[in-house]
């Protein structure tokens, strides 16, 4: 590369920054208007973020990233396919730009303010629909999102089905058929497992779970789990929303969020755990790449790998519990007292039909997953109308999981996603339990005894693990390319059927 198209490279990657110090002043009133605001100030905030949206996306669709990313393909050999292959930094950034690049600039800047108005509006109205129970007060937002996303899908284009083209967003290149078949596979898979778990004659206390603990020493808890795990709260904060999130506001400064109920500490503990997850991945991601497209995650379902794998494969782990457990009676006193390892392992491994996504077993997780891919495709594609969703929504829960919501609020209602424009993102969270079940199996091929080291409270061999085979390597490596780098095979669920079968077949009595 010579030094005219040194220089072209250098004002695409000043561009390229600059628009995501934008991006990041957005997350910012995006995060307080999560977490902060007062609820009179939703209008207002969102024209602020609407525009900020609109400034964002003409210097995203700028035609000089065009003439740029031509001709620095020209310099590194278009017609060439191994270019496209390199892992070196330079065709890494220039193959991810030109990605983001043609995706954007189909679709409309008017497109783009609209969707955030009304995704902005959308959460806002959800929450307060979410909080008196009253879908009909969220449906004309709904109908509004679904509208808007229709827009973006044709604008964008797609070969088989309009929810291709808002799944590439989250899991770029991943098909819907792809997608339905594998979670139709992992179905057929779980159904016998959860079918004998329920025939078992053994249960466990599942009032552990319940004993009223105060927020205060629930969040006390789950920083110091947090910081355990390795959350840099130098680099980062917790704080209080009604759904957990994590975002990324600076290259130094990322904000995770978790819920309290004081009847039931579990769902925050682990919410903590699950942010804290992906809060980490943020924070081990490239640094001098920040502003950058290689320094984004490989894909969402990794992403979700990352949260899955310390909530689940790491918190719900007996190991976990032998070191932690001390910790929780110190925090939560008197209520813990008759709480033994064996007792908070099974009750935390319970598995049964149930309500809540964010609740739900590890058995019983991805039939939640599946029954929000299947409304939200149907949605999209028309053969669902918002309207019916609460209806469609309880059959299909009865239908799945044999359980049906006395709610709306413990039904439709209980997930900030679609009121956020976040269609074609549900199927990323069983991608995500799937790698992390394969990641983890190939970390204790690596690191030895990793029950041993989470007994004793070490958790930076894993950290470590993961920081340098994951998240130091950005979206260098497609997310399917990623996997089979550091797992060595393609992503399978046996893993994940494997890890389920020795956690709760000895739980549960069955081989």
């Amino acid at each position: 590369m010579n030094d005219t198209q040194r220089k072209t490279y250098d004002a695409l990657c000043d561009h390229l920054r600059d628009t995501s110090r934008l991006e990041a002043v957005g997350a910012i009133i995006g995060w307080d208007e999560q977490t902060k605001m007062p609820s009179a100030a939703g209008p207002y905030r969102a024209e602020q973020m609407a525009l900020l949206a609109g400034i964002t996306h003409e210097r995203h669709v700028d035609p000089k990233i065009g003439e740029w990313l031509d001709e620095l393909e020209a310099a590194l050999g278009a017609d060439d396919p191994d270019w496209r292959t390199s892992t070196d930094d330079i065709p890494v950034v220039v193959r991810l730009a030109r990605r983001d690049y043609d995706r954007r600039v189909k679709v409309p800047g008017d497109l783009v303010e609209s969707l955030t108005m009304a995704c902005v509006r959308g959460q806002q109205i959800w929450a307060a629909a979410r909080e008196a129970d009253d879908f009909q007060a969220f449906r004309p937002a709904l109908e509004e999102i679904v509208k808007l996303k229709r827009e973006e899908a044709e604008a964008i284009g797609y070969d088989d089905t309009p929810y291709d083209a808002l799944l590439d967003e989250f899991e770029p290149g991943a098909k819907t058929t792809e997608v339905a078949a594998l979670l139709a596979d992992l179905r057929d898979r779980l159904v016998p497992l959860v079918a004998a778990i329920a025939d078992s004659e053994r249960r466990c206390d599942q009032t552990i779970l319940t004993r009223k603990i105060p927020a205060d020493r629930q969040a006390a808890f789950g920083e110091e789990v947090s910081r355990a795990m390795g959350f840099d709260f130098e680099r980062g904060r917790i704080d209080t929303t009604t759904h957990p999130f994590c975002t990324t506001l600076g290259p130094a400064d990322c904000r995770i969020t978790t819920r309290y109920d004081e009847s039931f500490w579990a769902g925050s503990l682990y919410g903590t755990m699950h942010e804290s997850g992906h809060g980490m991945y943020e924070q081990g991601l490239p640094e001098a790449f920040y502003g950058l497209p290689l320094r984004e995650c490989a894909s969402l379902g990794v992403h979700e790998s990352q949260s899955r794998l310390w909530e689940n494969m790491v918190g719900r782990s007996r190991a976990f519990w032998e070191h932690f457990l001390p910790s929780a009676k110190r925090h939560f006193g008197s209520p813990f007292d008759d709480v033994t390892v064996d007792s908070i392992y099974f009750a935390v491994n319970d598995v049964r039909a149930s309500l809540i996504r964010v609740e739900a077993d590890e058995a019983t997780y991805n039939l939640h997953i599946m029954i929000r891919f299947e409304l939200e495709k149907e949605m999209l594609e028309g053969t669902l109308s918002p309207a019916d969703l609460p209806d469609a929504w309880n059959e299909r829960y009865e239908g799945y999981l044999g359980v049906r919501p006395p709610t709306d609020r413990e039904g439709v209602l209980q997930d900030i996603h679609w009121s956020g424009g976040l269609i074609g993102y549900f199927p990323t969270y069983t991608l995500g339990n799937l790698v992390a079940a394969q990641l983890f199996e190939k970390a204790r091929e690596d690191l030895g005894d990793i029950d041993a080291q989470i007994a004793a409270g070490d958790l930076a061999p894993l950290r470590d693990w993961l920081r340098a085979n994951v998240h130091r390597s950005g979206s260098r490596l497609p997310a399917d390319r990623l996997v089979e780098h550091v797992t060595g095979r393609p992503l399978s669920d046996d893993p994940m059927l494997d890890h389920l079968q020795k956690k709760l077949g000895p739980l549960y009595g069955i081989s």
